[in-house]
């Protein structure tokens, strides 16, 4: 497993702007969006990308559009594709398994996301205040499982009740859980992160 930390920040200033801490306007999405995606494809095969929210100062709706709910759908479409062609078939044919996490984000960005997952019907896993989180539509059974899973670290379906197993498998197709092991981990719940740099500053445009 392959993982990656994006700083945003730093992807807009190379893609947009030196001085730049603001995601607004869709083509600004577009672009940023551009690099993550071919960061992965980079990559290949399972990987764990954590979008770093520390250093944005302002995002708008059509950015929360493109970078957030276009990441997560096109992770659920691949999901969709490999559980179609079973993992196993899915990996030698080289469809991407990749999962995110949102870190940074904070109040200032929060009213955007909500709104882009809900439009979409998504939810991701996002790291506030330190702490990995479900954000978007989520059942109320799926984030009790997924909050098990977090306490656990890891774990078989059996461990979380007798059936559990269907909505391991359907947090699955959602990139919210992975398999591991012969069982299954949180996205994000174990992953070690350095402390987060202080917010970004300066003046929104």
């Amino acid at each position: 497993m392959i993982h990656h930390h994006i700083d945003l920040g730093s992807v807009l200033r190379g893609t947009v702007c030196a001085l730049y801490s603001n995601l607004v306007t869709r083509p600004t999405g577009v672009a940023v969006r551009t690099e993550i995606e071919r960061a992965i494809a980079e990559a290949g095969g399972r990987t764990v990308t954590v979008i770093d929210f520390s250093q944005v100062t302002l995002l708008d709706f059509s950015c929360a559009d493109e970078i957030v709910a276009k990441l997560m759908l096109r992770s659920v479409e691949d999901a969709a594709r490999a559980i179609e062609a079973r993992a196993q078939e899915a990996r030698e044919a080289g469809v991407p398994e990749g999962y995110f996490v949102f870190r940074g984000v904070c109040d200032r960005h929060l009213d955007a996301i909500e709104a882009v997952l809900e439009r979409h019907g998504l939810a991701i896993v996002a790291q506030v205040d330190g702490r990995a989180q479900l954000v978007g539509e989520v059942a109320a059974e799926e984030r009790a499982a997924w909050d098990r899973l977090c306490e656990l670290g890891a774990a078989d379906a059996e461990a979380l009740g007798a059936d559990a197993a269907p909505l391991l498998e359907r947090l699955a197709a959602r990139r919210l859980v992975m398999p591991v092991d012969g069982g299954w981990a949180a996205v994000g719940a174990r992953l070690e992160l350095p402390p987060e740099p202080g917010p970004a500053r300066g003046r929104a445009a």
